[in-house]
Protein backbone atom coordinates (compact mmCIF):
# COMPACT_ATOMS: atom_id res chain seq x y z
CA UNK A 1 0.00 0.00 0.00
CA UNK A 2 1.37 3.51 -0.95
CA UNK A 3 1.67 5.47 2.23
CA UNK A 4 0.20 9.07 2.10
CA UNK A 5 0.31 11.10 4.82
CA UNK A 6 -0.85 14.44 3.54
CA UNK A 7 -3.86 16.21 1.20
CA UNK A 8 -5.76 19.03 0.89
CA UNK A 9 -9.47 19.02 1.09
CA UNK A 10 -12.15 21.35 0.73
CA UNK A 11 -14.79 21.50 2.92
CA UNK A 12 -18.17 23.40 2.68
CA UNK A 13 -20.78 23.62 5.20
CA UNK A 14 -24.44 23.83 4.17
CA UNK A 15 -26.73 26.82 3.67
CA UNK A 16 -29.12 28.20 5.64
CA UNK A 17 -32.85 27.76 4.19
CA UNK A 18 -34.70 31.28 3.01
CA UNK A 19 -37.75 32.16 5.23
CA UNK A 20 -40.86 31.64 3.37
CA UNK A 21 -43.23 34.35 2.45
CA UNK A 22 -47.21 32.83 3.49
CA UNK A 23 -50.24 34.34 4.32
CA UNK A 24 -52.87 32.99 6.50
CA UNK A 25 -55.95 32.11 4.23
CA UNK A 26 -58.46 29.80 5.46
CA UNK A 27 -62.56 29.83 4.95
CA UNK A 28 -63.59 32.04 7.56
CA UNK A 29 -60.22 34.35 7.65
CA UNK A 30 -59.53 35.81 3.81
CA UNK A 31 -57.22 38.37 4.95
CA UNK A 32 -55.22 36.22 7.64
CA UNK A 33 -51.68 37.58 8.60
CA UNK A 34 -48.40 36.63 7.76
CA UNK A 35 -47.23 32.80 9.01
CA UNK A 36 -44.60 32.43 6.53
CA UNK A 37 -41.73 29.93 8.44
CA UNK A 38 -37.86 30.07 9.42
CA UNK A 39 -35.23 28.25 6.66
CA UNK A 40 -33.35 25.57 8.73
CA UNK A 41 -30.19 25.70 9.62
CA UNK A 42 -27.26 24.38 7.04
CA UNK A 43 -24.92 21.26 8.73
CA UNK A 44 -21.85 21.63 9.99
CA UNK A 45 -19.03 20.09 8.93
CA UNK A 46 -17.38 18.16 11.67
CA UNK A 47 -13.62 16.24 11.36
CA UNK A 48 -13.75 13.11 14.01
CA UNK A 49 -10.66 11.24 15.13
CA UNK A 50 -10.43 7.51 14.11
CA UNK A 51 -8.09 4.50 15.18
CA UNK A 52 -9.88 2.88 12.22
CA UNK A 53 -8.15 4.44 9.55
CA UNK A 54 -4.03 4.43 9.00
CA UNK A 55 -3.09 6.85 6.02
CA UNK A 56 -4.93 9.93 4.28
CA UNK A 57 -5.06 8.31 0.93
CA UNK A 58 -8.94 8.20 0.82
CA UNK A 59 -8.56 11.96 0.61
CA UNK A 60 -6.52 11.92 -2.29
CA UNK A 61 -9.37 10.24 -4.18
CA UNK A 62 -11.94 12.75 -2.44
CA UNK A 63 -10.95 15.96 -2.00
CA UNK A 64 -14.84 17.83 -1.27
CA UNK A 65 -16.94 17.22 1.23
CA UNK A 66 -20.57 19.14 1.72
CA UNK A 67 -22.57 19.07 4.37
CA UNK A 68 -26.36 19.24 3.68
CA UNK A 69 -28.06 22.64 3.41
CA UNK A 70 -31.14 23.85 5.51
CA UNK A 71 -34.36 23.56 3.50
CA UNK A 72 -36.68 26.35 3.24
CA UNK A 73 -39.59 27.55 5.34
CA UNK A 74 -43.52 27.00 4.62
CA UNK A 75 -46.76 28.41 5.48
CA UNK A 76 -48.67 28.25 8.75
CA UNK A 77 -46.06 29.05 10.51
CA UNK A 78 -43.83 25.88 9.73
CA UNK A 79 -39.57 25.96 10.59
CA UNK A 80 -37.57 24.13 7.06
CA UNK A 81 -35.46 21.01 8.36
CA UNK A 82 -31.66 21.68 9.59
CA UNK A 83 -29.26 20.43 7.00
CA UNK A 84 -27.86 17.13 8.78
CA UNK A 85 -24.17 17.46 10.23
CA UNK A 86 -21.73 15.86 7.99
CA UNK A 87 -19.12 14.17 9.78
CA UNK A 88 -15.75 13.23 8.33
CA UNK A 89 -13.28 10.46 10.26
CA UNK A 90 -9.82 10.72 9.87
CA UNK A 91 -6.42 9.14 11.09
CA UNK A 92 -5.62 9.93 14.99
CA UNK A 93 -3.15 11.84 14.48
CA UNK A 94 -4.18 14.48 11.87
CA UNK A 95 -3.50 17.78 11.53
CA UNK A 96 -5.82 19.81 10.20
CA UNK A 97 -4.50 23.07 8.59
CA UNK A 98 -6.26 25.94 7.46
CA UNK A 99 -4.93 27.50 4.22
CA UNK A 100 -6.14 30.66 3.37
CA UNK A 101 -6.25 32.74 -0.08
CA UNK A 102 -2.54 34.37 0.59
CA UNK A 103 -0.83 30.50 0.87
CA UNK A 104 -1.01 31.24 4.55
CA UNK A 105 -1.90 28.35 7.34
CA UNK A 106 -2.96 28.06 10.53
CA UNK A 107 -3.64 25.16 12.81
CA UNK A 108 -7.58 24.61 13.15
CA UNK A 109 -7.28 21.11 15.31
CA UNK A 110 -5.41 18.44 15.81
CA UNK A 111 -7.47 14.92 16.35
CA UNK A 112 -5.00 13.23 18.65
CA UNK A 113 -7.56 11.00 20.33
CA UNK A 114 -9.77 8.30 18.84
CA UNK A 115 -13.60 10.28 19.18
CA UNK A 116 -12.13 14.04 19.37
CA UNK A 117 -14.46 15.80 17.45
CA UNK A 118 -13.74 19.44 15.87
CA UNK A 119 -16.40 21.77 13.89
CA UNK A 120 -14.40 22.85 10.80
CA UNK A 121 -17.19 24.73 9.17
CA UNK A 122 -20.22 26.50 10.18
CA UNK A 123 -23.56 25.87 8.45
CA UNK A 124 -25.11 29.03 7.70
CA UNK A 125 -28.63 30.11 9.28
CA UNK A 126 -31.44 30.07 8.04
CA UNK A 127 -33.64 33.32 7.10
CA UNK A 128 -36.49 34.25 9.42
CA UNK A 129 -40.13 33.70 7.48
CA UNK A 130 -42.57 36.94 7.10
CA UNK A 131 -43.94 36.51 10.08
CA UNK A 132 -41.36 37.92 12.05
CA UNK A 133 -41.45 41.35 10.01
CA UNK A 134 -44.86 42.26 10.82
CA UNK A 135 -45.48 45.65 12.17
CA UNK A 136 -48.46 48.13 12.59
CA UNK A 137 -47.61 49.94 9.67
CA UNK A 138 -47.05 46.64 7.56
CA UNK A 139 -49.02 44.28 8.32
CA UNK A 140 -48.67 42.41 5.16
CA UNK A 141 -44.91 42.02 4.60
CA UNK A 142 -44.39 40.68 1.22
CA UNK A 143 -40.61 39.93 2.25
CA UNK A 144 -38.40 37.15 3.70
CA UNK A 145 -35.18 37.40 5.07
CA UNK A 146 -33.06 34.78 2.57
CA UNK A 147 -30.74 31.87 4.39
CA UNK A 148 -26.95 32.58 5.15
CA UNK A 149 -24.46 31.00 2.77
CA UNK A 150 -22.70 28.16 4.59
CA UNK A 151 -18.62 28.58 5.21
CA UNK A 152 -15.67 26.95 2.52
CA UNK A 153 -12.78 26.53 3.31
CA UNK A 154 -9.63 24.47 2.00
CA UNK A 155 -7.70 22.59 4.67
CA UNK A 156 -4.28 20.75 4.79
CA UNK A 157 -4.07 17.31 6.52
CA UNK A 158 -1.07 15.96 7.74
CA UNK A 159 -0.80 13.03 9.30
CA UNK A 160 1.83 11.96 11.95
CA UNK A 161 1.56 8.48 13.58
CA UNK A 162 1.06 8.14 17.40
CA UNK A 163 2.81 5.59 19.39
CA UNK A 164 4.13 5.08 22.55
CA UNK A 165 7.82 3.39 21.19
CA UNK A 166 9.07 4.50 17.63
CA UNK A 167 11.83 1.81 15.82
CA UNK A 168 14.77 3.81 14.80
CA UNK A 169 17.21 2.35 12.24
CA UNK A 170 18.86 2.05 9.03
CA UNK A 171 17.21 0.81 6.25
CA UNK A 172 17.38 -2.77 6.34
CA UNK A 173 17.89 -3.04 10.49
CA UNK A 174 15.71 -5.60 11.01
CA UNK A 175 12.88 -3.71 12.28
CA UNK A 176 10.26 -5.34 10.70
CA UNK A 177 11.16 -8.45 11.69
CA UNK A 178 11.40 -7.31 15.42
CA UNK A 179 7.33 -5.97 15.39
CA UNK A 180 6.24 -9.04 13.84
CA UNK A 181 7.85 -10.60 16.55
CA UNK A 182 6.42 -9.08 19.63
CA UNK A 183 2.98 -8.39 18.31
CA UNK A 184 0.58 -9.06 15.45
CA UNK A 185 1.51 -6.92 13.26
CA UNK A 186 2.56 -8.91 9.84
CA UNK A 187 4.75 -5.78 7.60
CA UNK A 188 6.28 -7.17 4.42
CA UNK A 189 9.79 -8.33 5.25
CA UNK A 190 12.89 -8.79 2.70
CA UNK A 191 16.73 -8.32 2.52
CA UNK A 192 16.34 -5.40 0.81
CA UNK A 193 16.64 -1.69 1.64
CA UNK A 194 13.58 0.32 2.14
CA UNK A 195 11.07 -2.80 2.17
CA UNK A 196 9.10 -0.46 4.31
CA UNK A 197 7.75 2.74 2.82
CA UNK A 198 4.71 3.31 5.64
CA UNK A 199 5.09 3.01 9.71
CA UNK A 200 3.84 -0.07 10.47
CA UNK A 201 1.99 -0.72 14.12
CA UNK A 202 2.28 -3.13 16.10
CA UNK A 203 0.78 -3.18 19.80
CA UNK A 204 1.95 -5.19 22.32
CA UNK A 205 -0.15 -6.24 25.34
CA UNK A 206 1.19 -7.66 28.82
CA UNK A 207 -0.38 -10.00 31.10
CA UNK A 208 -2.12 -6.90 32.93
CA UNK A 209 -3.68 -5.93 29.98
CA UNK A 210 -1.44 -3.12 29.42
CA UNK A 211 -1.15 -1.87 25.73
CA UNK A 212 2.57 -0.90 24.21
CA UNK A 213 2.04 0.87 20.33
CA UNK A 214 5.10 0.36 18.18
CA UNK A 215 5.62 2.21 15.18
CA UNK A 216 7.91 0.76 12.81
CA UNK A 217 9.50 3.79 11.23
CA UNK A 218 10.75 3.39 7.93
CA UNK A 219 14.31 3.23 7.54
CA UNK A 220 16.48 6.41 7.53
CA UNK A 221 19.20 7.52 5.34
CA UNK A 222 22.27 9.80 5.97
CA UNK A 223 21.10 13.22 5.02
CA UNK A 224 17.23 12.46 6.00
CA UNK A 225 17.01 15.85 7.67
CA UNK A 226 17.81 17.80 4.38
CA UNK A 227 14.54 15.60 2.75
CA UNK A 228 17.15 13.07 0.97
CA UNK A 229 15.52 9.75 0.22
CA UNK A 230 11.78 10.10 2.26
CA UNK A 231 13.45 11.92 5.28
CA UNK A 232 10.80 14.78 6.03
CA UNK A 233 8.07 12.18 5.22
CA UNK A 234 9.31 9.63 8.05
CA UNK A 235 11.19 11.73 10.45
CA UNK A 236 7.58 13.79 11.46
CA UNK A 237 6.44 10.54 12.78
CA UNK A 238 9.59 9.96 15.06
CA UNK A 239 8.20 13.59 16.73
CA UNK A 240 5.25 11.84 18.57
CA UNK A 241 6.78 9.20 20.05
CA UNK A 242 7.41 8.62 24.12
CA UNK A 243 10.62 7.04 23.55
CA UNK A 244 12.80 5.31 20.76
CA UNK A 245 14.74 2.14 20.12
CA UNK A 246 17.38 2.44 17.90
CA UNK A 247 18.33 -0.78 16.12
CA UNK A 248 21.59 -1.40 14.03
CA UNK A 249 22.17 -4.60 12.56
CA UNK A 250 25.53 -6.13 13.41
CA UNK A 251 26.23 -7.09 9.53
CA UNK A 252 26.30 -2.84 9.28
CA UNK A 253 28.69 -2.21 12.12
CA UNK A 254 32.61 -1.22 11.58
CA UNK A 255 34.58 -3.15 14.00
CA UNK A 256 36.49 -0.01 14.37
CA UNK A 257 34.07 2.09 15.26
CA UNK A 258 30.68 -0.61 16.07
CA UNK A 259 28.17 2.33 17.68
CA UNK A 260 28.92 4.77 14.21
CA UNK A 261 25.40 4.05 13.36
CA UNK A 262 23.70 5.59 16.02
CA UNK A 263 25.48 8.69 16.07
CA UNK A 264 24.56 9.03 11.98
CA UNK A 265 20.81 8.87 12.75
CA UNK A 266 20.83 11.14 16.20
CA UNK A 267 22.42 13.54 14.21
CA UNK A 268 19.81 13.67 11.45
CA UNK A 269 17.39 14.18 14.07
CA UNK A 270 18.33 16.80 15.90
CA UNK A 271 19.12 18.70 12.44
CA UNK A 272 15.37 17.85 11.74
CA UNK A 273 14.40 18.81 15.14
CA UNK A 274 16.76 19.17 18.45
CA UNK A 275 14.02 18.41 20.94
CA UNK A 276 13.95 14.60 18.92
CA UNK A 277 17.94 14.01 19.64
CA UNK A 278 17.18 14.40 23.78
CA UNK A 279 14.36 11.38 23.42
CA UNK A 280 14.88 8.39 25.68
CA UNK A 281 16.21 5.97 23.35
CA UNK A 282 17.76 1.84 23.90
CA UNK A 283 20.06 1.29 21.66
CA UNK A 284 19.73 -2.52 20.27
CA UNK A 285 22.01 -4.54 17.91
CA UNK A 286 20.02 -6.98 15.79
CA UNK A 287 20.93 -10.19 13.89
CA UNK A 288 23.12 -11.81 16.43
CA UNK A 289 22.64 -15.41 14.82
CA UNK A 290 24.16 -13.42 12.17
CA UNK A 291 27.54 -12.76 13.64
CA UNK A 292 30.69 -14.84 14.70
CA UNK A 293 30.33 -15.49 18.48
CA UNK A 294 33.95 -14.22 18.96
CA UNK A 295 33.44 -10.64 17.19
CA UNK A 296 29.85 -10.74 19.11
CA UNK A 297 31.82 -11.30 22.18
CA UNK A 298 33.75 -8.42 21.71
CA UNK A 299 31.13 -6.13 21.01
CA UNK A 300 29.70 -7.07 24.28
CA UNK A 301 32.88 -6.20 26.03
CA UNK A 302 33.31 -2.97 24.30
CA UNK A 303 29.61 -1.98 25.14
CA UNK A 304 30.46 -2.75 29.20
CA UNK A 305 33.72 -0.86 28.73
CA UNK A 306 32.19 2.05 27.59
CA UNK A 307 29.18 2.63 29.70
CA UNK A 308 26.63 1.51 27.11
CA UNK A 309 23.69 -0.14 27.95
CA UNK A 310 23.15 -1.97 24.75
CA UNK A 311 20.79 -5.01 23.71
CA UNK A 312 21.72 -7.88 21.67
CA UNK A 313 19.18 -9.40 19.98
CA UNK A 314 18.34 -11.55 16.94
CA UNK A 315 14.80 -10.71 16.15
CA UNK A 316 14.30 -13.78 13.62
CA UNK A 317 15.01 -16.17 16.53
CA UNK A 318 13.63 -14.57 19.42
CA UNK A 319 16.99 -14.26 21.25
CA UNK A 320 17.10 -11.22 23.47
CA UNK A 321 13.78 -10.24 22.61
CA UNK A 322 12.35 -11.12 26.01
CA UNK A 323 14.30 -8.42 27.72
CA UNK A 324 14.41 -5.68 25.59
CA UNK A 325 10.74 -5.73 25.76
CA UNK A 326 10.81 -5.69 29.82
CA UNK A 327 13.11 -2.76 29.07
CA UNK A 328 10.33 -0.90 26.82
CA UNK A 329 7.87 -1.19 29.40
CA UNK A 330 10.12 -0.02 31.95
CA UNK A 331 11.53 3.19 30.18
CA UNK A 332 8.00 3.77 28.71
CA UNK A 333 6.85 3.87 32.67
CA UNK A 334 9.26 6.13 33.50
CA UNK A 335 8.24 8.94 30.52
CA UNK A 336 4.64 8.41 31.26
CA UNK A 337 5.55 9.24 35.13
CA UNK A 338 7.75 12.42 34.00
CA UNK A 339 5.07 13.58 31.49
CA UNK A 340 2.74 13.23 33.72
CA UNK A 341 5.26 15.20 36.64
CA UNK A 342 6.04 17.95 33.97
CA UNK A 343 1.88 18.50 32.88
CA UNK A 344 1.41 18.85 37.00
CA UNK A 345 4.05 21.49 37.01
CA UNK A 346 2.90 23.49 34.16
CA UNK A 347 -0.41 23.44 35.58
CA UNK A 348 0.82 24.68 39.10
CA UNK A 349 2.47 27.03 37.33
CA UNK A 350 -0.19 28.58 35.45
CA UNK A 351 -2.61 28.56 38.56
CA UNK A 352 -0.11 30.69 40.57
CA UNK A 353 0.27 33.53 37.19
CA UNK A 354 -3.84 33.17 37.29
CA UNK A 355 -3.81 34.50 41.51
CA UNK A 356 -1.44 36.41 40.55
CA UNK A 357 -3.11 38.65 38.02
CA UNK A 358 -6.26 38.02 40.50
CA UNK A 359 -4.19 39.93 43.56
CA UNK A 360 -3.24 42.51 41.30
CA UNK A 361 -6.37 43.06 39.51
CA UNK A 362 -7.76 43.72 43.15
CA UNK A 363 -5.20 45.86 44.28
CA UNK A 364 -5.52 47.92 41.34
CA UNK A 365 -9.20 48.35 42.27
Amino acid sequence: MRFVDQATITVRSGKGGHGCVSFRREKFIPKGGPDGGDGGRGGDVILRGSDHLLTLYDFRLKRVYEAENGKPGQGSQKFGRKGEHLVVDMPVGTLVRQVEEDGSEHLLADLDAPGKEVVVALGGRGGKGNEHFKTSTMRTPRFAQPGEPGEEKTLRLELKVLADVGLLGLPNAGKSTFISRISAARPKIAAYPFTTLTPNLGVVQDEEGRRLVVADIPGLIEGAAEGLGLGHTFLRHVERTRLLVHILSVEDLDPADPWAGYGLLNAELALFNAELAEKRQIEVVNKIDLADPAVLETLRARAWEEGRHVFFISALTGEGVEELVAAMWAAHQAETERAAERDAASSAEGDGREDRDDKDFAGAG
